[in-house]
């Protein structure tokens, strides 16, 4: 028996009509609806299921996340400049190189308390893992405040300076 395949392919793929998204949403929108869609629902279900002091925290803490993210929605990302988002990616890179010396130091101090028959060779062999994490935390905090070093300084003119 010959089995040949009746379907035509290239007839398929060329009627295929792919539908553009007509409403275009802005991402911090878009966050919005889709928080307040999950969360809305959520806080309706367990509010009653909860005692009544939690279930009000539960309703207020649920209406500022309702205020929050419409602020945040209104927010236009196309007009925050580059010299604005500079001191937030400084604090960023400080929070990384902070975070992973604090947790090497706690990891030395864990190590020399609990374990403190072990030489300093067979502690690194045994939390060599948690050693790599903290130092990488670290390097990445290194590498962005380089390359925040490096970035060109272009102050935004005000309207009347030239």
């Amino acid at each position: 028996m010959d089995f040949k395949s009746e379907v035509n392919i290239k007839d398929n793929t060329q009627n295929l009509k792919i539908s553009q998204p007509t409403v275009t949403s802005k991402p911090l929108e878009f966050l919005r609806d889709t928080e307040a869609l999950l969360r809305r629902p959520t806080v309706a279900t367990l509010v009653p299921l909860l005692p009544t002091k939690v279930g009000k925290n539960l309703q207020i803490a649920s209406s500022v996340a309702e205020e929050s993210l419409q602020e945040l929605a209104e927010i236009d990302l196309e007009t925050i400049s580059d010299w604005e988002l500079r001191p937030l990616r400084i604090r960023i890179g400080l929070s990384f190189v902070g975070f992973g010396a604090l947790m090497t130091v706690l990891l030395l101090l864990y190590l020399n308390t609990l374990y403190s028959q072990l030489s300093p060779i067979e502690q690194i062999g045994r939390y060599w893992h948690q050693y790599v994490w903290f130092v990488c935390l670290g390097v990445t905090g290194m590498f962005i405040l380089g390359r925040e070093a490096m970035r060109p300084i272009n102050k935004p003119q005000k309207s009347g300076e030239k």
